[in-house]
């Protein structure tokens, strides 16, 4: 109840008191809008986590060792998740629903076990000094960050792109057969996803002294998707309302603030149960989601 009291009578005191977790709740509203794009395509991908410790990484890296000035290294950070998303998306495109998701899963495991953990350049597992780090002046970059991209996203949406998008994940199928490159629409959603997500890892190294190899775990990326289930896919506004909801219930309710990944998780178990026995509308008419029961057609 403090929260809210202090919210809506001190604001300034509350940004005070809350800027790192105004950051965090920005950083993940990126990550939302980076796994709304392929949801809104059709397509059930679980690489963000991934995706983002590339540009997470990559940034502190170039910092380290490189004198280019941060935007640079921030902009390669997410350029070069963007370009290793169009790579990974070649083979595992091809997959569709849960197999889908278990490729992209298994290659976030894969950079996280594979090359963070073993790669010297990455600390081997031990992570990575960030002397660079400004968490108060990293803040402004994200609050900036997310309209801009919330609006982009939003545009796209109602272009041609977003259109054919749309077509691809009520019936792929039908889509193909009017005309829709559909391997190309779907790498295009997946590359601007990867795109997103390194991104906000970048953004995410800003405000930390210090990268962790944990946080590019499949929990991560199991919170993501909680944001988008329980915010909705209908919109971007959606996933983001989600995001905002789930970092910041940990401080509303602080007695439970250890627990946020389990918190998280019956979160996401109660939206999914309750969906699929069609109690609650998360997923509407128009978007495939894996999770939510079909009705077989009825005879004549």
């Amino acid at each position: 109840m403090d929260f809210f009291i202090q919210l809506f009578t001190d604001p300034v005191g509350f940004y005070n008191q809350h800027e790192l977790l105004i950051a965090q709740i920005g950083i993940n509203a990126i990550l939302a809008i980076s796994i709304f794009v392929t949801f809104y395509s059709g397509q059930l991908t679980l690489a963000n986590a991934g995706f983002m410790a590339i540009g997470a990484y990559t940034t502190v890296i170039m910092s380290l060792y490189l004198p280019t000035p941060l935007p640079v290294d921030m902009l390669v950070g997410a350029l070069l998740a963007a370009a290793i998303g169009f790579l990974v998306g070649l083979p595992v495109l091809r997959l569709r629903g849960v197999f889908l998701a278990i490729a992209t899963i298994g290659f976030v495991e894969a950079l996280r076990l594979g090359v963070i953990l073993n790669v010297p350049i990455t600390g081997e597992g031990q992570g990575l000094k960030n002397p660079s780090a400004d968490p108060l002046g990293g803040i402004l970059p994200i609050l900036i960050s997310v309209p801009i991209l919330t609006y982009l996203v939003w545009r796209l949406t109602h272009t041609r792109l977003g259109q054919a998008w749309a077509a691809i994940r009520e019936d792929e199928l039908a889509a193909s057969s009017n005309g829709i490159n559909v391997p190309a629409y779907k790498m295009v959603a997946f590359v601007i996803s990867a795109l997103v997500a390194g991104y906000a890892g970048a953004l995410e190294t800003h405000i930390n002294f210090f990268v962790d190899p944990t946080e590019y775990s499949v929990t991560r990326t199991i919170q993501i998707l909680t944001f988008a289930v329980v915010g909705g896919t209908t919109n971007v506004i959606g996933p983001i309302v989600g995001a905002v909801f789930l970092t910041a219930l940990p401080e509303i309710v602080r007695q439970f603030a250890a627990y946020r990944d389990v918190v998280n998780g019956i979160i996401l178990i109660l939206v999914i149960t309750l969906t699929s026995s069609d109690r609650l509308a998360v997923c509407t008419p128009s978007m495939t989601c894996p999770w939510k029961s079909r009705k077989a057609p009825s005879s004549a």
